[in-house]
């Protein structure tokens, strides 16, 4: 059994938390398609964390095929603003197909970007449940402990929705994580289509600490396709780091493309503080 007690965490530093506002406003991710990978069976119950999804119900679902691995990237050389770059540039998360039951919930979604700020809100509908997107590191390489300790509870379920409002928006991303930013160059992207909205949950025996439980809970993030030039092939190996999949085996993952950018929104006017 793999457990996170066994990974060489390094010496903690003094990282600060960032709000909640500034964690989310910058947070965007470029995902990437997978080659396939089926996970051992695994059974998880979910439990939504945001305000405003709070009362929709727990669910159980079964980890399916590996679908795509997201990675932090900057918009237009936009830097994320530290304490936040310290968190953002360790957030990876492997998505998973699921299935579950469709809710059918109306939202209204704001971009939290200062890039995307001025466009318009858009009325979405929440619908079934597509992919369950969990923390993991690449290569073994292991953030700093107070990071770590944050970036190992941020779980997303993420819904098809309707309508797909299109964004159309020509970007320049720039990998800021430090595994790939050395091998897969600053490039164009045309944002398309948004496809899923992704929420935060809790997988039943993951205890989430108050104050990290106060940050990810606001993380919501609407993927749009995507369309990239050819990008370099990588070859990683993926480890789990939540505490309720840490036992699960290390997974080979070669990314084959780009196919869906990740960004920030918030959800009926209800904005991460701070």
């Amino acid at each position: 059994m793999l457990a996170v007690a066994f990974l060489c965490v390094p010496p903690a530093s003094a990282l600060a938390l960032p709000t909640p506002k500034d964690l989310t406003a910058f947070l965007d991710l470029e995902c990437f398609k997978t080659s396939p990978y089926q996970p051992p069976a695994t059974t998880l119950k979910l439990r939504h964390i945001n305000p405003v999804l709070s009362t929709l119900p727990i669910e159980t679902v079964t980890l399916g095929e590996r679908q795509q691995l997201c990675v932090p990237v900057a918009k237009n050389n936009q830097i994320p603003p530290s304490p936040a770059l310290d968190f953002i540039r360790y957030i990876d998360l492997a998505c998973y197909k699921i299935s579950g039951t469709t809710v059918n919930a109306g939202l209204v979604l704001s971009h939290l970007n200062p890039l995307f700020q001025s466009l318009p809100r858009t009325q979405i509908s929440l619908n079934t449940p597509q992919q369950l997107c969990v923390p993991v590191i690449k290569n073994n390489a292991v953030p700093p402990a107070e990071v770590l300790s944050l970036v190992r509870h941020i779980d997303l379920k993420c819904y098809g929705i309707t309508p797909n409002n299109p964004l159309n928006q020509q970007l320049s991303l720039r990998q800021l994580n430090p595994v790939l930013s050395p091998i897969i160059p600053t490039h164009g992207a045309q944002v398309l289509t948004a496809r899923q909205l992704c929420v935060p949950v809790q997988k039943a025996g993951d205890i989430i600490p108050d104050e990290v439980l106060k940050i990810v809970r606001w993380i919501d993030l609407e993927k749009f396709d995507l369309v990239t030039p050819a990008l370099p092939t990588v070859s990683l190996t993926l480890r789990h780091i939540n505490p309720v999949l840490a036992g699960l085996p290390a997974e080979r993952a070669v990314l084959s493309g780009a196919s869906q950018l990740a960004l920030p929104v918030a959800k009926n006017g209800n904005f991460p503080p701070g």
